[in-house]
């Protein structure tokens, strides 16, 4: 979604470094690569292991020496480039959320479309399920949730109703059954959008610490980005998006302390350059692209001139 755009914004330099921070089934990581010298590189990330394997076995493998993916979260993003030496990039790709093949695959558990088991781990390999999450919580953890997650104003009718089925032996889990829980709980529905559309999506943050693992990817591609290099983020819902657009405004805008407020204002190490949204062409082949939204910025040059 959003590929060209992306794409355009964010290679500047045919001969740098670049970082995708979520590879999926490597659609950016080719536009990108088709876009590097031979002299260019490609570091990808992604936590989970189906995406890796696609990566490097099979007929959609990339073979290419400029190209290394890496099993895990771009949260470690810092760590992961100072194993390799790698000091400063010129482009870091985040493109946020569930991919496609997690979404349709029925036993990844993502989706209300399907019955499956209630898994929703990006990384497989590792962690809670959303079904163990509900297994244990109590009603008010369950509804902060959901209401702080998923932005769902009915989510202490939600949990209230979890937990009266697990205590009645019950427990949910399938994707069904959280459906159908949800389902009976919100009195009043959005035109067009399921009533456990905003339930699923909490409980897939939550389980994949999505919205932390941003705030750490953010905060670190300021110093790990080269004067001039830029940060592409494409978001699809507003808590992702609004944490891309205060991140980038704090970067981007001096600001007083008012608690010295004749010191001078810290140095500034973004531009804001871009806000796009999917042509509708775009929207009209992929209805799923139509709530993205990329913000792109750019590294300023450092105090001094350092590199």
């Amino acid at each position: 979604m959003l590929l060209t755009e992306a794409v355009d914004a964010l290679v500047t330099r045919p001969e740098g470094v670049y970082v995708d921070g979520t590879y999926g089934r490597g659609g950016h990581a080719r536009a990108i690569l088709q876009r590097l010298s031979a002299a260019g590189r490609l570091l990808a990330f992604d936590k989970d292991p189906q995406a890796v394997a696609a990566a490097t076995q099979g007929p959609q493998a990339i073979v290419d020496e400029r190209f290394e993916i890496v099993h895990a979260s771009f949260a470690t993003l810092r760590a992961v480039l100072a194993e390799r030496g790698i000091a400063r990039v010129q482009g870091l790709l985040l493109d946020l959320g569930v991919s496609s093949p997690q979404l349709d695959e029925a036993q990844r558990g993502f989706s209300f479309r399907h019955d499956a088991p209630l898994d929703m781990r990006m990384d497989t390999s590792r962690g809670e399920t959303a079904a163990d999450f509900l297994a244990r919580a109590d009603e008010r953890e369950i509804s902060r949730v959901i209401r702080d997650h998923g932005e769902e104003r009915f989510a202490g009718p939600i949990a209230k109703a979890l937990v009266a089925r697990r205590a009645g032996g019950r427990p949910v889990r399938r994707t069904g059954e959280l459906a159908e829980v949800v389902a009976r709980a919100v009195r009043t529905r959005e035109p067009g959008q399921d009533p456990a559309t905003r339930t699923f999506q909490a409980l897939r943050i939550l389980v994949n610490a999505e919205l932390d693992e941003l705030e750490q990817a953010l905060a670190a591609a300021p110093d790990l980005l080269s004067p001039g290099g830029r940060l592409a983020v494409i978001s699809f819902h507003s808590l992702e998006d609004r944490i891309v657009k205060r991140f980038i405004a704090r970067e981007s805008r001096a600001a007083v302390d008012r608690r010295a407020p004749f010191a001078p204002p810290p140095p500034l190490r973004l531009a804001a350059l871009a806000r796009l949204r999917p042509q509708p062409a775009e929207v009209a082949a992929n209805p799923r692209a139509r709530s993205a939204i990329l913000r792109v910025a750019e590294r300023l040059a450092d105090p001094g001139g350092a590199q």
